[in-house]
C-alpha cells in the first residue's frame, strides 16, 4: 500500500514546481492547470474580450506570481501531509491486527502414543486410562497441549487428550505469575501434585505404562480435580518447595479412594486437600537429588464422616558424569501408604515403585522397573486384590530426535491371588509435533 501511494505523489508533484524555483515566464501557464471551459465555437466571445484575456493571462505581476505559486505549494503539502496520515494510519492498524492474532495464537503441541501390545491373559489387571490393555493395536492417547501468557498476572495451560471413544479435558488451568513473597496460585482442572509420577503425562514417563499404585490408590487417570493450589518456594540456599491445594474428590477415575463418582459434595469438609513438601539437594557436582513428602486426606463414599489419608514419599536420584553430559544414570522410587476407614473398620495398604534408567548416548536408554501392591481382604474397591502382587519390567528406547521415541517393553506380573505370572510385551511409537514446555526436573 506504501509504495502504491509513493509513486502516485511523485507523479502528481511532477506538475508542481520546487518550493525554492523561480519560473521563467514562458513557463508559468505550463505550471498553472487550466480551468476547463466550454469550447470556442459554443460561445461566441468578441474577438477584444479574448484578445483581452490573453493579455492578462500572459502579463502577470511578481505579487501575482508569488501568490499563486504560494498557493500551489500549500496545496502540495496538504496532499503530502494527507497521503502520510493515511500510511501512518495504516500501519498502526496493521500493527494492533497482527499483535492480536499472534495474542490469540499460543504454543501448540500434539503428542501421540501409539502401541502395539501382547498379554499371555486376558485379564492383566493394568489400571491406567493410557496403558495398553489388551492384545492388539493400541491408541494409548493424542494429547494436544495449549499454554500462553495471558498477560502480566495470568497464564494459561491446557491438555486436550483424544481417544478412539471421545475427547477429553485432562487439565485446564491458569497460573499466576509475579506474585510477591515467592507465591504462586493455580487454579482450575490440574493433576495434584501428590509425589512424583501423578502430576506428570504419559510423554515425561520412561516406561510405556504407568505404576500400578497410581491406579490402585488414585484412579486409572490419576489424581486431579477442579480446584485451588498455593505454593510457596522458601528463601533457603537449596530448593524448597511448599505445595497445598483443595480440590473435589468426586471423580472415580481421580478419586477412587475419595468420595469417587458416587459422592456428593456438601461443604469444604467433603474437598480433598493435599499437602507436598518438594526439596531438591546438588549433592555433587554430577549428582543431584530430588525428594518429596506428600499428605493427603479427603471423605470416603464408605459412610458419613468416613476419610481416607494418602501418605507418600519419592525419591530422584541423578547422576550425570562431567565428561559425558550425554549420558545419565536415574533413580527413582515412590511409595505410598492408605489408610481408610470403612463402617467398624480401618484399612491400611501400601505400594510403590523403583526404578534405574540408564541414558546411554543421546539416542539409547535403557531401564528396570520393580514394583510391589499389598493386598486387603474385604476391600469393597478392589475385591479380588487379597494379596500380594509384584512386577518387574524392562525396557529399550531409541530417540531418533527429542520429538520421537520408539520403546520395547517386557514384563512379567506376579499377582498372588492367581496361580500363573501375567507377560506382556509392548513394542511402542511416541510423535510430537510443535512447541511443548520443557519437563520438569
Amino acid at each position: 500500500m506504501a509504495s502504491d501511494t509513493v509513486s502516485q505523489t511523485t507523479d502528481e508533484d511532477d506538475h508542481f514546481l520546487p518550493l525554492n524555483a523561480e519560473a521563467p515566464a514562458d513557463e508559468v501557464s505550463d505550471a498553472v492547470p487550466s480551468t476547463p471551459t466550454a469550447p470556442v465555437h459554443d460561445v461566441d466571445i468578441p474577438s477584444t474580450e479574448r484578445e483581452t484575456s490573453e493579455d492578462q493571462t500572459s502579463t502577470l505581476s511578481d505579487e501575482e506570481l508569488q501568490a499563486l505559486m504560494a498557493a500551489l505549494e500549500e496545496d502540495a503539502a496538504e496532499q503530502s501531509s494527507d497521503t502520510t496520515s493515511s500510511e501512518a494510519s495504516s500501519s498502526s492498524f496493521a500493527d494492533t491486527f497482527i499483535s492480536t492474532v499472534q495474542s490469540m495464537n499460543p504454543d501448540m503441541a500434539l503428542t501421540g502414543d501409539f502401541a502395539l501390545a501382547w498379554f499371555s491373559k486376558d485379564t492383566n489387571y493394568q489400571s491406567g486410562a493410557h496403558d495398553p490393555t489388551s492384545t492388539g493395536f493400541q491408541l494409548q492417547q493424542l494429547e494436544m497441549t495449549l499454554g500462553a501468557s495471558v498477560d502480566h498476572i495470568f497464564r494459561m495451560d491446557v491438555n486436550l487428550v483424544f481417544s478412539l471413544s471421545g475427547v477429553e479435558l485432562e487439565e485446564a488451568y491458569a497460573t499466576t505469575l509475579g506474585l510477591p513473597w515467592n507465591l504462586q496460585i493455580r487454579a482450575g482442572q490440574f493433576l495434584s501434585r501428590f509425589g512424583r509420577i501423578n502430576p506428570t503425562h504419559p510423554h515425561t514417563w520412561d516406561f510405556v505404562d504407568q505404576p500400578f499404585v497410581i491406579g490402585k490408590f488414585f484412579g486409572s487417570e490419576g489424581n486431579r480435580g477442579l480446584g485451588l493450589e498455593i505454593s510457596w518456594l522458601a528463601p533457603l540456599p537449596w530448593y524448597l518447595e511448599i505445595v497445598g491445594s483443595a480440590q473435589m474428590a468426586t471423580s472415580n477415575a481421580s478419586n477412587r479412594s475419595y468420595l469417587g463418582s458416587s459422592g456428593k459434595t456438601e461443604g469444604a469438609q467433603d474437598f480433598l486437600y493435599t499437602l507436598a513438601l518438594k526439596q531438591f539437594f546438588p549433592l555433587h557436582e554430577q549428582v543431584g537429588m530430588y525428594w518429596g513428602l506428600s499428605a493427603q486426606t479427603g471423605p470416603n463414599a464408605t459412610g458419613k464422616d468416613n476419610r481416607t489419608n494418602i501418605f507418600g514419599t519419592d525419591l530422584h536420584l541423578k547422576y550425570t558424569p562431567r565428561d559425558y553430559p550425554e549420558m545419565s544414570l536415574v533413580l527413582q522410587a515412590e511409595a505410598m501408604f492408605r489408610l481408610r476407614q470403612v463402617p467398624n473398620d480401618m484399612l491400611f495398604d501400601g505400594a510403590g515403585y523403583a526404578q534405574l534408567v540408564w541414558q546411554i548416548t543421546r539416542e539409547w536408554a535403557t531401564g528396570l522397573r520393580g514394583e510391589y501392591g499389598s493386598g486387603l481382604d474385604n476391600d469393597d474397591l478392589d475385591p479380588f486384590w487379597n494379596d500380594d502382587r509384584w512386577r518387574a519390567t524392562v525396557q529399550v528406547s531409541w530417540f531418533p530426535s527429542h520429538f520421537s521415541r520408539l520403546r520395547a517393553q517386557a514384563s512379567v506380573d506376579f499377582p498372588k491371588w492367581q496361580k500363573d505370572p501375567i507377560y506382556a510385551l509392548f513394542l511402542a511409537l511416541e510423535l510430537t509435533a510443535g512447541t511443548h514446555p520443557a519437563h520438569s526436573y
